[in-house]
């Protein structure tokens, strides 16, 4: 398949002007809440606070039961829920007396990521079309398979006529999350067939949504910043041939904004960010509605509802804030007896948000490394040095070095830990001049390619919809219903009189 590029570029000029797109518009309810409208009154008091009573069981229950939290065993490992050829993460191994540290590795349909990375860094190409191709078809492209997808890519930039007018930027809310996912679900009407299933159709929507969502993203982010200044919003034209990464910081920073070592760093966050094994909470949420036979838009919308939380995804702005808190508290990062202590307080809750945990710190499968980390930590300390944020950079690499053994010391566990991608992904973007808003979105226009081949694997080789059981530890003791008039001593309110009728 070859596109001519040149008639790409000169058809596809979208120019957005702020007064006649829906980016631009603030759309509020002017509609109080209902505990604002009504009040809080007492008789609310069971509606908002019932579920303390109820919702709560008592945590030997779990056990009694043998309820597994969080699909975790006692271990912490996770409760197996199926079969995958897409990915391993590997962290600890299991041995005769549990669980076993071990370095960790991540295996993208049997590739270690570090070799992925690597061969795409040593070639200086970019990488994320090529392990796209590798996750969704199951094998490394050739040269001629690889120009072939990203032709496919680049014949699908361009949104459809008339989306734009209801993109749904309409709101003053911050989360560029929020937006993609509507944006997301908004295609599902310009699909000629959105509820098609076949392995066609699939991969079609994934390559639109691969070609579209960077985009999407960046105009939503660049909408919110020309609002937030009183500017124009201009979006510069699509233009073809351009990489994922290049793709997205030509919107945010303009065609001549960004260095091609910039696009390089993107191109590794975007690799290192696209496929974390099917049990993450985002995956297995994609796998969830695959397996009702759902269209892949609300597949993968849902998804990035998950991704948005702050107990996935969400995190690395979490931990821009703690790494923030720290230097503002250390002067001096090669200070190893204040960094210990510093981090002992938030530690113990004492400091920062008093939540007691160090983002970006520990991880529910690597116990002893993250190769993400280890892999964008050299990156990032180059560009950190180009930047002028060595210090912000050792202050990173201070927190990766002694938050495990000082987390484990206040805590009083043995359980490994270590650094995280999350640790270092935010600090990346913050270098490459990415908003804070979009960090999360840009993991999620990465992770689309493994939710992809999840989804997939789920429609054609599980084939059975996930249903998993729930243990009530009520049943023997259910309550005797009440008719409504005993259950106060309230006298029951007069029926309201009826209208009288008029006369014909």
């Amino acid at each position: 398949m070859t596109v001519n590029k040149e008639s790409l570029t000169a058809h596809y000029r979208p120019v957005i002007p702020s007064a006649s797109t829906s980016a631009m518009l603030h759309v509020t309810d002017v509609r109080p809440m209902p505990s604002v409208s009504c009040g809080r009154e007492p008789v609310s008091d069971a509606l908002y606070e019932g579920f303390r009573n109820i919702d709560a069981a008592d945590p030997a229950l779990y056990e009694h039961y043998g309820v597994k939290r969080g699909l975790r065993n006692p271990d912490g490992s996770g409760v197996v829920a199926g079969l995958t050829t897409v990915c391993d993460v590997h962290g600890y191994r299991k041995g005769p007396d549990g669980i076993e540290p071990d370095e960790g590795d991540l295996l993208l349909r049997g590739y270690s990521i570090g070799d992925l990375v690597g061969a795409a860094a040593s070639e200086g190409r970019f990488g994320y079309e090529e392990l796209a191709f590798l996750l969704i078809s199951g094998q490394l492209p050739t040269y001629a398979q690889l120009a072939d997808f990203n032709d496919r890519i680049d014949s699908r930039r361009a949104l459809p006529v008339g989306y734009l007018s209801l993109f749904p930027r309409t709101t003053a809310s911050t989360s560029i999350m929020n937006v993609l996912q509507r944006a997301t679900l908004l295609l599902y009407a310009f699909d000629d067939d959105p509820d098609a299933t076949d392995p066609q159709h699939e991969v079609d929507v994934a390559i639109s949504l691969l070609a579209r969502l960077p985009r999407i993203a960046a105009i939503a982010s660049a909408a919110y910043s020309a609002e937030a200044n009183q500017s124009e919003l201009s979006i510069p034209p699509i233009e073809p041939g351009l990489s994922m990464a290049e793709t997205i910081l030509r919107v945010l920073r303009g065609p001549d904004g960004y260095t091609r070592e910039e696009a390089q760093v993107l191109d590794t966050m975007l690799m290192l960010h696209a496929e974390h094994g099917g049990g993450n909470n985002s995956t297995f949420t994609c796998r969830v509605l695959s397996s009702s036979g759902t269209d892949p838009y609300s597949a993968y919308a849902a998804a990035m509802g998950s991704l948005k939380g702050p107990k996935h995804g969400g995190a690395n702005f979490k931990v821009g804030q703690m790494i923030d808190d720290v230097c503002d508290h250390v002067a001096d990062p090669s200070d190893t007896e204040a960094m210990e202590a510093y981090i002992a307080r938030i530690a113990a809750g004492e400091a920062f948000d008093g939540t007691g945990l160090l983002y970006g710190i520990g991880h529910a499968v690597y116990t002893l490394s993250d190769p993400r980390a280890a892999i964008i930590r050299r990156y990032a300390g180059a560009l950190a040095e180009k930047k002028g944020l060595s210090r912000r950079f050792r202050t990173i690499e201070a927190i990766e070095d002694l938050a495990p053994s000082v987390v484990m010391r206040v805590r009083g566990t043995s359980k490994p830990l270590c650094a995280n991608v999350d640790l270092y992904a935010g600090f990346v973007y913050d270098m490459l001049g990415i908003p804070a808003e979009m960090h999360t979105p840009i993991f999620a226009i990465a992770r689309l390619s493994g939710w992809v081949a999840h989804r997939m694997e789920e429609l054609y080789g599980a084939g059975r919809i996930i249903r998993p059981a729930y243990v009530v530890p009520w049943a023997s003791t259910c309550p005797v219903y009440v008719p409504i008039a005993d259950r106060s001593g309230e006298e029951p309110p007069l029926p309201a009189p009826l209208a009288q009728s008029s006369p014909h």
